[in-house]
């Protein structure tokens, strides 16, 4: 028994002094099999990423600047009396459209009809004395040629008949001013357009030259619009310019569109006619004028629009989603694109502007890209992903939104078409 039980004593010592070493293993084992699984299910064929890209392709754009502005009538005058009197009537309707010439109110003529009268009949009594006195003069004329008269009484013979033909001419005067005042009870439009709201009654007293208007006729067609551009992008349009990578747009005045304040863009476009001289000190900017086509009267003095000017042209223009464009760490613009090996790349781009749904990229990018616009977070520089051409699906997307935005007007009716019109012809970068 004794033996039997030393026996047992030194076999469980054994046991324990091996069970960590067996423990260790088993650890190893079991991390060894889990790193084999986690290799075995990455394998290449199944865990490589997908990417959609387009191909960039330079095209011809128009170099357009959008700004705000103000409609100001073509013509504008403020209709104010040039005699005094009570007015008698008021002969347009308001809001109508007048001729030059209409007659739109009628001052009491009365004074003025009896200053005409006084001044014919101050003029007829001139022209009798000088009748008379020129009869005298000629006569006395005559006597002093055969030395029958003084010659003192020839000369103030003479004289007196200056002084009638000066009262005349005098006469005539008052009689043309009394006419004019009689014509001025009767005020007339100077302009065609549109007459705005009277500011008087019929009974009312007016008096010359006064300050505030009857009322006011404009000429809303054609109409200008007024905007302001930033010297900054003034320099920067003729340095483009000047260097070739943009050009003129024609040899005529820029076209300008309308955009109006509801969002949709004005059916007619115009042209620019002014350009400001000077800088305003205040603000840094130039003011510059548009003249458009209104024959319906839809746009009005006085309202917000926003004005689209086409500046130039670029044959080299890069638009690309602007999906495919992200910024990093430091706000600097970046894409994805594919090199000539499949890798992806990393490249630090230039937005120029927005053209509807697409980046102007000045900078970064160049024809023939592959552009990654699907798939985005997929991938890391230096991967090769599986790459497939959206190129047709992109730009057919594009066309369902244009679509949807046609029929559905709270998604912008006529701004929404034009917006995916360019998108669309940005997304055209195969």
């Amino acid at each position: 028994m004794t033996n039997q039980t030393i026996d047992l004593r030194s076999t469980s010592r054994s046991i324990f002094r091996q069970a960590p070493a067996r423990l260790a293993l088993t650890l190893m084992l079991a991390t060894a099999l889990a790193a084999c699984s986690r290799s075995g299910n990455q394998a290449p064929g199944q865990t490589q990423a997908e990417v959609g890209y387009v191909v960039v392709k330079a095209q011809r754009q128009a170099v357009t600047t959008e700004l705000p502005g103000r409609t100001n009538a073509y013509l504008a005058a403020d209709i104010r009396p040039q005699v005094g009197g009570i007015i008698q009537k008021r002969l347009f309707k308001e809001g109508a459209n007048v001729k030059a010439g209409q007659p739109l109110y009628q001052i009491d003529p009365a004074s003025y009809q009896a200053a005409y009268d006084s001044a014919r009949a101050s003029l007829q009594k001139a022209e009798a004395t000088l009748a008379s006195s020129k009869l005298k003069a000629q006569r006395y004329a005559e006597l002093d040629k055969i030395d029958a008269v003084a010659k003192q009484d020839n000369d103030d013979a003479q004289s007196t008949l200056r002084q009638n033909q000066a009262d005349v001419a005098v006469q005539q005067a008052a009689v043309q001013t009394a006419a004019i005042n009689l014509q001025y009870t009767k005020i007339l439009s100077p302009i065609s357009g549109r007459i705005e709201k009277s500011s008087v009654t019929p009974g009312a007293l007016v008096t010359a030259s006064q300050t505030t208007a009857l009322t006011t006729v404009q000429q809303i067609d054609p109409i200008y619009v007024d905007v302001t551009q930033s010297t900054v992008d003034l320099l920067r349009l003729r340095r483009e310019l000047a260097s070739g990578q943009i050009s003129k747009s024609g040899e005529n005045a820029a076209q300008v569109k309308i955009v109006l304040e509801d969002g949709s863009t004005y059916e007619r476009s115009g042209k620019l006619e002014f350009s400001g001289l000077s800088v305003d000190t205040g603000t840094g900017m130039i003011t510059l004028r548009a003249v458009v086509p209104n024959p319906d009267g839809v746009l009005l003095p006085g309202a917000y629009v926003r004005a689209v000017l086409e500046e130039g042209v670029d044959d080299q223009a890069l638009l690309v989603p602007q999906k495919a464009v992200s910024r990093d760490q430091t706000g600097a613009a970046t894409a994805l694109v594919l090199g000539a090996d499949g890798k992806v790349e990393q490249r630090l781009v230039t937005v120029a502007r927005a053209v509807g749904n697409n980046w102007w990229i000045s900078k970064g990018l160049k024809e023939g890209d592959k552009l990654i616009v699907d798939g985005l977070q997929k991938v890391r520089t230096g991967d090769t992903p599986r790459a497939i051409d959206v190129t047709e699906s992109l730009k057919k997307d594009l066309a369902r939104e244009t679509a949807a935005a046609a029929a559905d007007p709270s998604l912008g009716g006529d701004a929404a078409n034009t917006n995916s019109d360019a998108a669309t012809t940005g997304a055209q970068s195969k």
